[in-house]
């Protein structure tokens, strides 16, 4: 596609709408830039819920949505896509929210990794529906957010087992 004058200035590596989509240069990563952006949501997932709990993972992941919506709105106006595939921060959120109730502990965070994957790769209803309907920097966000959710929602129940069966 060939770029518009109404589509703006090129957005940068450097500018902060790139970074915050591409979270960082993960989305730069050729073939997997999702699970890329999965990857990298980790570390920072276990560093705020080890300091500041479950609470400030959700508070952030919130934060982290909002922040995404406004960076993925730019670069989705400057590269003329509808989703494209550097956009990673959408994965960082969805991989945070899914975190939220895991305990600090790998083999929780490498579950709740694989279950955000097949949620966001699988896109049950709503998220098939709202990643084909709902376009702009809201839509490249808003199918990760319940693809988070439903991969939460899984990993609460495995959580739940394990826990109280003692199994892990």
């Amino acid at each position: 596609m060939t770029r518009g004058p109404e589509a703006g200035p090129r957005v940068g590596f450097w500018h902060p709408a790139s970074l915050i989509a591409t979270w960082f240069g993960a989305g730069l990563v050729p073939k997997v830039p999702g699970t890329a952006g999965s990857l990298a949501a980790l570390p920072f997932a276990w560093l705020i819920q080890w300091a500041f709990g479950p609470v400030g993972l959700a508070l952030a992941a919130l934060v982290l949505f909002v922040l995404g919506w406004w960076a993925s709105m730019i670069i989705v106006k400057e590269s003329e896509e509808p989703d494209p595939g550097r956009i990673v921060v959408d994965e960082v959120a969805g991989q945070w929210l899914t975190l939220v109730i895991a305990p600090l502990d790998p083999v929780f965070y490498a579950l709740g990794f694989v279950l955000f994957r097949i949620a966001d790769i699988w896109k049950p209803w709503p998220v098939g529906a709202i990643d084909r309907r709902v376009k702009g920097g809201i839509g490249v966000m808003l199918d990760d957010l319940f693809a988070g959710i439903y991969a939460g929602a899984v990993l609460y129940l495995i959580v739940t087992i394990a826990t109280t069966a003692k199994v892990l």
